[in-house]
Order: structure tokens, then C-alpha cells, then sequence
């Protein structure tokens, strides 16, 4: 049997839920992934989500805007994500998450479902699990993630500045807040997730050649804000992620070989959604088309002949 493995992305906070047992009360597998848990499970598909915070420490709760509460199995810190660290310690966490549902929950295959920094955190896990595979991931699918730099972190390198925005209000709020939101929140991740750190021959994508060899990728990016179409490193965009990097089109091919590809116009996150005055259904995570996307991509994968081991 393949299941799937949600992982959510940079900042947010995520309880451990199995197919049977989530939160109590709220949205039951957090803000990002609760409507692709529930669209997988209803396909009858076990599907697991990584338990994720912000900073290091466990998951009992998110008092914070659609949060949850109530959460009946919480895991210990060093199986849960600290979603505002470094990309490969995130890694390291998840890694030790798959070791534990193999272990507890005879998890032997598996397809990554990762959303924003999520995708980046599951090719960092799939490099740890290299060595010693405890679950064959048989596929990884990512939503909005920034393959090669998110507007916050390239607007702190520099790779992207104020004026590339041209005057768009909701591009200009979210440059010029990046700063602040960086500085009460990063303790790393922020630093990463920009074409400085993850691009170039020498970059992190670069680090990861070859891991993805055998592994079918599927990429859903949005494109919802395409008031502009220059520079390419920002428009269009979902808010958060340019869809040149959500598509990941500057990746090597010796990075990413041959992904599936689907762009959406939708936004980031419901986060997005709401400060965009859209429906929550426009956001990559709650999007029906993304929803059945994943889906399909899912079954392809688990029906492969062979997977990695």
C-alpha cells in the first residue's frame, strides 16, 4: 500500500494526524493542508500529515487565525518540523517522522505531498533517506513551492526590489513587509528561500542532483497576480511564489528531470485568499482542480511498476 505524507510549508503550524485521529476542534489538519486530507481520505487513500510549528517544540495547538485545538497524539520535538528553520534541518525532522510511521504505522511507501517550503522539506528528508531508507517514496508532488526563491526571501537578497512591483499594492505590501515578518519569525528559513541560497551551480538544487532520478515529480503553481509579466523573477505570482520558481523552470534537469507541470490561477494560501477578498477555493491547498490533481498524481505514482528504494 502507498500512502501519502502531507508537509506543509514555512511558518505553519500543522498537528500530527493519521487517517483515522486530527484535531478536535478547528481546522483539522491546520490552515494549509486540511481540505487535501479530507479529498485524499475520501478517495480512500491513508494519508498522514507531519506535525509542524513555529520554532522547535511540539504540536498541541494553533490559537492562531483557523486554528485548531484539541489535538489527541502530539510527537515529540524531534519528529516535528520547526517550519521558520533551516531547509535541511526540516529535513532531518521529517526524515525522523517517516522512521516513526514506519515503525508505529507500517508505513513502507510513500508519495510527499508538500506545500510551499513543505516541497522543499521533503526533497531535503528524501536526501536523508537515501542512505538508509526506512519508507520508498514513490512520489513527490509540490503546491507553491519555491523551487528557486519565494518574493520574501529574493526582496531580502536583493534579487527583486520595491520597483519591481510597479506599483501593485498587494506585490508592494507583501515586499515591504517581508523585513519585519522575517525578523519576528525567521530562525533561518527565510534566508533559504531565495534564488541566492537555492540557485546557481553551487547552490542547494545543485547539492541535490540526482536524488530525484527515479522519483515522478508533479509541480502546481498559481499565477492569480499577473498584473505585469517582467521581471520574470516576480510576475506572474501567487503571493508568495513566482510562478517561474512554483513551476520550477530554472531547475536543472539534472536537479528535476522530467516533472509534471500544472499552473492554476490561484493565490499562495487561504491566508492570501482572504487578504485578496478571494474564496478559500482559489488558494492552491483548497483549489478542486489542484485537489484532484494531487489525486492523479498520487494513483500514478503508487501504480508504478518499482519505486526507489
Amino acid at each position: 500500500m502507498t500512502d501519502v505524507v502531507l508537509v506543509s510549508g514555512g511558518a505553519a503550524v500543522t498537528p500530527f494526524t493519521t487517517p483515522d485521529v486530527a484535531a478536535d476542534s478547528g481546522l483539522a489538519a491546520g490552515n494549509s493542508v486540511t481540505a487535501l486530507r479530507a479529498h485524499l481520505l475520501a478517495q480512500g487513500v491513508r494519508v498522514f500529515t507531519a506535525p509542524a510549528r513555529i520554532g522547535a517544540g511540539t504540536v498541541t495547538e494553533d490559537p492562531g487565525w483557523q486554528g485548531f485545538a484539541g489535538v489527541p497524539l502530539v510527537l515529540p520535538a524531534e519528529l516535528t518540523i520547526n517550519a521558520v528553520g533551516t531547509i535541511d534541518r526540516a529535513g532531518e525532522a521529517l526524515a525522523a517522522f517517516m522512521d516513526h510511521l514506519a515503525e508505529r504505522y507500517d508505513v513502507s511507501e510513500a508519495v510527499l505531498v508538500g506545500h510551499s517550503m513543505g516541497g522543499l522539506f521533503s526533497r531535503a528528508a528524501i536526501a536523508r533517506l537515501a542512505s538508509s531508507p526506512s519508507v520508498s517514496i514513490r512520489g513527490l508532488v509540490t503546491l507553491g513551492t519555491p523551487w528557486t526563491g519565494s518574493l520574501l526571501g529574493d526582496y531580502l537578497t536583493g534579487a527583486i526590489t520595491g520597483a519591481d512591483a510597479h506599483g501593485d499594492a498587494f506585490t508592494s505590501s507583501v515586499l515591504t513587509g517581508s523585513e519585519k515578518y522575517a525578523s519576528d519569525n525567521s530562525q533561518g528559513a527565510a534566508d533559504e528561500v531565495s534564488v541566492t541560497y537555492l540557485g546557481g551551480p553551487e547552490g542547494w538544487n545543485s547539492r541535490h542532483a540526482g536524488q530525484l532520478d527515479s522519483i515522478p515529480v508533479t509541480v502546481i503553481a498559481g499565477d492569480h497576480f499577473a498584473a505585469h509579466d517582467q521581471p520574470t523573477a516576480l510576475w506572474p505570482h501567487d503571493g508568495l511564489v513566482a510562478l517561474r520558481s512554483a513551476s520550477a523552470t530554472d531547475v536543472p534537469a539534472a536537479v528535476l528531470p522530467t516533472p509534471q507541470r500544472l499552473v492554476l490561477p490561484d493565490v499562495h494560501s487561504i491566508f492570501f485568499a482572504d487578504a485578496a477578498g478571494l474564496p478559500w477555493e482559489r488558494a492552491l491547498t483548497w483549489d478542486p482542480d489542484a485537489l484532484a490533481a494531487v489525486a492523479a498524481a498520487v494513483a500514478a505514482s503508487a501504480n508504478r511498476e518499482e519505486g526507489p528504494r
